[in-house]
């Protein structure tokens, strides 16, 4: 067994991972300290599906990757945003967030136009945020119809102790009278109780992970992904779980894979790896549930199959259509008419 490899696997799983966990839990602890339940409470809507949409935009709001986004999560559930508004942040917040839209959009950009993949950039940062939109949101919705059903069942112990309701009528610390020494005590405090809660997690999903890449990289697909679509995109599926990359660095990753995966096969690749892989299910059982687990993956897995599955086929007619040809015309035309 080649150990340097996965050594270096392992080590780049941590390196990639941590300077992100460490920004989630200090946002977290920020949002303890200075952020009222009530400030939470107010902006979203009665209605849940509008409040499930806005949650899958929140990413733009509180930017975060997957390896931090967890942390930050667990601090809005417990400031009182409804379990199935955070999980749908949780799934879109990693995908739908400037930084990684404009990284996919460089990566997915070459030199040259032949090379282009789903109708070129832009497109495929229209594929990746809009699937990643619906999947949150349909996988919100049965959250919600759970939640409604099981409640608190759904949620780890540690989550439910003191865990707030966002009608009651509580003092909040944000508006006590304290020294900046005591709030950044309790800053840190808050953050380092989230750090240490996770890092075992996320070692643990770290060493699982690059035994599945050292698997990976011995096999020879080639012939079943080129006869195969639905096994392309399975595989590539499989592939985003074990691999464990960060949301700001997956789309360069995909991007180089060999020009015999099916384009929507790296689009599967895009959208399920910021919302499952081994880390991830294992610092989800820090938040969640069994149950609730396996709503997730069950509900992420068969939408991103189904999705990704039905753009194989249909995206070879809009490209047959010339559709992209003149949505780029128009756009170089907006472009000289800009400049000159």
């Amino acid at each position: 067994m080649n150990y340097e490899y996965l050594i270096l696997s392992f080590t780049s799983i941590i390196y990639e991972a941590l300077p992100f966990i460490v920004l989630g839990v200090l946002i977290a602890g920020l949002l303890e300290e200075f952020v009222p339940q009530q400030a939470i409470a107010k902006v979203i809507p009665g209605n849940r599906v509008l409040a499930i949409g806005l949650g899958c935009i929140l990413g733009l709001v509180f930017p975060m990757c997957e390896c931090g986004i967890i942390v930050v999560m667990k601090r809005l559930l417990r400031k009182g945003l409804p379990l199935s508004v955070c999980v749908a942040y949780m799934l879109a917040g990693p995908v739908i967030n400037g930084i990684v839209m404009m990284s996919t959009f460089v990566a997915f950009n070459p030199p040259d136009s032949r090379d282009y993949i789903l109708g070129g950039p832009y497109f495929v940062v229209a594929w990746r945020v809009g699937l990643a939109y619906l999947v949150a949101s349909v996988t919100g919705l049965i959250v919600n119809w759970q939640a409604r059903t099981h409640g608190k069942e759904l949620l780890n112990p540690d989550v439910t102790r003191g865990l707030k309701d966002p009608g009651a009528e509580v003092e909040d610390r944000a508006f006590t009278r304290r020294s900046w020494g005591e709030r950044l005590n309790n800053i840190t405090q808050t953050a380092l109780h989230d750090f240490v809660d996770i890092l075992a997690f996320l070692v643990l999903g770290a060493i699982l992970a690059a035994g599945g890449k050292f698997v990976l990289s011995q096999g020879n697909f080639q012939q079943f992904v080129e006869a195969t679509p639905p096994i392309a995109i399975l595989m590539m599926m499989l592939i985003a779980v074990l691999f464990c990359l960060c949301s700001e660095a997956d789309a360069f990753v995909a991007a180089n894979f060999p020009p015999f995966w099916p384009p929507a096969s790296k689009l599967a690749f895009l959208v399920l790896g910021p919302m499952l892989d081994l880390k991830l299910i294992l610092m989800y059982t820090r938040v969640f549930r069994s149950r609730l687990i396996l709503t997730v993956i069950l509900c992420v897995v068969i939408q991103v199959f189904i999705y990704t599955m039905i753009l194989h086929y249909v995206v070879p007619y809009i490209e047959s259509s010339e559709f992209y040809l003149h949505f780029y015309q128009a756009l170089f035309a907006v472009e000289e008419a800009r400049n000159g």
